[in-house]
């Protein structure tokens, strides 16, 4: 039997009619049995689905939201299909269940569980019109619910993968599909043992596709960009980025952890644990060589640049005249891991601890709340986080007179800065 393939797509090749059927070309020459096909939501699907939610536990109108965002979906069905077939119907029945799900019962303390609820939709939708779409050219695939492969526990937002069970469901439920035509799956989301739905972090598609090359010990995974491939810093933000034709798995993995949005973090972990390759290609541009991360063994000393928005930096002070010991460490990181917030950077003074971490709704006011009577608690919100990797004198030079800078971190391989613009 010839080994698996799995290729990812994210939002942005799907994200209107023309990037459907440019996937659609991409597949024509590469669509074979033992193909998985791993599709995010379209556009900022997701982002829309957010903000459903949130109208709807601050009890504001999010019907004309969810119509404008149900029309979209229209709109490019119209364009793919003819009237009449059958899409239209499936998607007006995901839609008819996603208003269903926004209309139950929903609070700040149950905001994790009705999150994974709602924004699986977006994937969901996304999956069909696709499926659909290359039914429609000769491009036979076949539609896989997710959650029917990728068994989690019930940390909804961040659920952690049952591994063991997930390789048992995708060797029963994928491996005699394979064996007859591709299949096409969502990204991002799974089930608990109690077949809730869950979520494995925001942009986990990569995850996913990485999942489940490694429960079926694929040969490859590729992930189609928007991009060449892995470049030096994000061509949106940054003049003249390099593209990297290889990277050592290491070297990846510590690009994803500092926040590189090409790969999702946890993605490297699973594939370099079975010497799988991963490749990064652009959709736009699908026969360039793009870039492979593999064991190469060598580090590339080029810089790199990293920026993360919507940072806020948290400082806790002691409030007696003692001096930041251990166990005053153990508290706060206690109550990070309680609100499943992750420390994309820490600084320790004598009197203080600081960190910086992303934004999440309601987060912070509950770390807050847990942790004012031990400290005096002060916080800057809407920073940029800058990580230089590999970095060249000049460079941060450069970009530290862009900032006002409110936390400054130097290693021997990185540079951080907090702040605003200037």
């Amino acid at each position: 039997m010839t080994k698996t393939q799995v290729f990812k797509f994210g939002g942005a090749s799907i994200k209107d009619a023309d990037s459907i059927k440019n996937l659609a070309n991409i597949f024509r020459n590469r669509l074979r049995k033992n193909l998985i096909i791993v599709v995010s939501a379209m556009g900022k699907t997701t982002n829309s689905l957010e903000e459903l939610l949130e109208l709807r536990i601050n009890e504001e109108d999010w019907y004309q939201k969810s119509a404008i965002l149900e029309s979209y979906h229209y709109s490019i069905c119209e364009e793919l299909f003819p009237e009449g077939h059958s899409v239209f119907s499936r998607i007006k029945n995901w839609f008819i269940q996603l208003k269903n799900e926004i209309e139950r019962p929903v609070s700040k303390e149950n905001y994790d569980e009705a999150y994974d609820r709602i924004v699986a939709f977006g994937e969901l939708i996304a999956t069909t019109i696709v499926m659909e779409y290359l039914c429609s050219q000769g491009l036979i695939v076949l539609w896989q619910d997710a959650r029917e492969l990728i068994s989690t526990n019930a940390d909804f937002r961040f659920a952690k993968i049952d591994w063991n069970q997930t390789e048992k469901l995708c060797r029963s439920q994928l491996l005699p599909k394979l064996d007859q035509f591709p299949v096409l799956t969502q990204g991002f989301i799974g089930a608990d043992a109690n077949g809730r739905t869950t979520t494995l972090g925001r942009e986990g598609s990569d995850f996913t596709a990485a999942i489940l090359a490694s429960c079926l010990d694929a040969c490859s995974v590729t992930i189609w960009k928007d991009v060449p491939g892995v470049l030096n810093a994000d061509p949106k933000r940054f003049e003249n980025p390099l593209l990297f034709d290889e990277l050592d798995y290491r070297q990846a993995a510590q690009m994803t952890f500092y926040g590189a949005s090409v790969i999702h973090p946890k993605t490297i972990k699973p594939l370099a644990n079975k010497s799988i390759p991963l490749f990064v290609k652009s959709f736009l541009n699908p026969d360039a060589k793009g870039t492979k991360i593999h064991a190469t063994g060598i580090q590339n000393p080029i810089p790199t640049l990293i920026l993360k928005e919507r940072q806020i930096l948290v400082t806790f002070q002691v409030t007696d005249f003692s001096f930041i010991e251990e166990h005053h460490i153990h508290e706060v990181y206690r109550e990070l891991d309680q609100l499943k917030l992750r420390v994309n950077l820490l600084q320790t003074s004598a009197i203080s601890i600081s960190i910086v971490i992303d934004y999440q709704v309601y987060k912070l006011e509950k770390l807050v709340e847990k942790l004012k009577g031990i400290f005096k608690v002060r916080y800057n919100e809407d920073l940029q986080l800058l990580t230089i990797l590999n970095p060249e004198e000049e460079l941060v030079r450069k970009f530290s007179g862009t900032y006002s800078i409110l936390l400054e971190q130097v290693t021997r391989t990185t540079f951080q800065l907090v702040g605003k613009p200037k």
